[in-house]
Order: structure tokens, then sequence, then C-alpha cells
């Protein structure tokens, strides 16, 4: 079955860094693109980056261009968000995401079937 399994969240000082992993199984990630949202306490979901499926390529919130990295690891069906130069506003809970649908990937909650079970990433002095 499709599963998403998130890990690396944890606590850190501002202007650290995190590695985030979400560990997919069930599919090949050529043909899914995935995504990495973040809810904070009474916030809504937002889309944080996405990386395609057949291509590879990326889309990033202007809130963290610079900052953060998707990347993937077709060997391990794993995808990552390296996370550096933190802030205090990046604290939330951290979800990846699997999108079946052909075409480039969207940081639109909407478009994602699967979803794993987030990972707390907590940014404070």
């Amino acid at each position: 079955q499709v599963q998403l399994v998130e890990s690396g969240g944890g606590l850190v000082q501002p202007g650290g860094s995190l590695r985030l992993s979400c560990a997919a199984s069930g599919f090949t990630l050529y043909w899914y693109a995935i995504g990495w949202f973040r809810q904070a306490p009474g916030k809504e979901r937002e889309g944080v980056s996405c990386i395609s499926g057949n291509d590879g390529s990326t889309d990033y919130a202007d809130s963290v261009k610079g900052r953060f990295t998707i990347s993937k690891d077709n060997a391990k069906n794993t995808v990552y968000l390296q996370m550096n130069s933190l802030k205090p506003e990046d604290t939330a809970v951290y979800y990846c995401a699997a999108d079946s649908h052909w075409g480039p990937c969207k940081r639109d909650k909407l478009s994602y079937d699967y979803w794993g079970q987030g990972t707390q990433v907590n940014v404070s002095s």
C-alpha cells in the first residue's frame, strides 16, 4: 500500500538547520509529485515546496526560497527537505504528501492524495 513516513523534526535554535526525510513505499517516485507542507497552530496548512516526478523540477514558497532545498533519492525512494537558516516562524508540523495526477508539481494541498503523519519542527531560543 502507499505510505509516506516523515522523520527528522526536532528542536533547533534560530539560524540552525534540520533535514527532514519522507520515506515512500508502495509506489515509485517517478510517477508522483511530492510536496512538503506545514501547519502552525491556528493557521492553515501551506505548501512549502514540491518536486515533480518525471523531471525533478521544484517549486518553493517565497518565505523559504534560498533557505530550504527539496531533493529526492530515487534509489532510496526518499524525498528530503533541507532547512537552513531557520526562523521561529518556521515552527510547525511538517507533512509530506504524494500527488498521483499527471503534470508538474503544485504547492496546493487539495492536489495531494496521500499524506504522512507529520513531524514537529520547533525553532526557538
